[in-house]
């Protein structure tokens, strides 16, 4: 269990790295005139994902939830995928990218990296996170309960957030 709680917690510092690179974007991108949109889901959203990290941590120590080798390391495989493609949107979108919703006006559309197949890659990294990440050790509640939870909380209001805010920096890109 120790090493499962060391992998949740250099989660935990990866979110926090994301969290310094967005407040580093989100200053690049209203210095420029960026605008955010939908800001009311950003809290609850901050909520699950935290409560994604400690719902695995209490579920396996309480439930004494047991690693089950061909399940751990398939799960831990995909969680690492799920960085890796995380990582990728990061790097794709450069300062553009950030956990809040924010466009820069006039900016045109990103459609390189994996934008070049997915409209949203950066979601399908969250729910294989999501699922993967407690099943490394079998904490399958968690990732039950953090799946629907955020198909039903956020991605239903995130995604089109994002939509709306694609189809305004398109239409503030598009010449007059």
């Amino acid at each position: 269990m120790l090493v499962f709680d060391l992998l949740i917690a250099a989660v935990a510092l990866e979110r926090l790295a994301e969290l310094v690179v967005s407040a580093r974007n989100a200053r690049w991108s209203f210095a420029r005139g960026g605008v955010e949109l939908g800001r009311g889901h950003f809290p609850p959203m901050v909520l699950l994902h935290v409560g994604l990290l400690v719902a695995s941590v209490v579920e396996v120590h309480a439930a004494e939830r047991p690693f089950v080798p061909l399940l751990g390391w398939v799960a831990l495989a995909a969680a690492l995928g799920s960085q890796a493609l995380r990582w990728w949107c990061i790097r794709t979108l450069g300062p553009r990218w950030n956990t809040r919703v924010v466009v820069v006006p006039g900016l045109p559309l990103v459609a390189s990296g994996p934008y070049r197949w997915l409209r949203h890659p950066n979601y399908l990294a969250v729910v294989v996170e999501g699922v993967a990440l407690p099943l490394v050790h079998t904490a399958w509640v968690t990732a039950i309960a953090f799946t629907v939870l955020n198909a039903i909380l956020l991605l239903r209001f995130r995604i089109p957030v994002e939509e709306r805010a694609l189809a305004y920096a398109a239409s503030s890109a598009a010449p007059a």
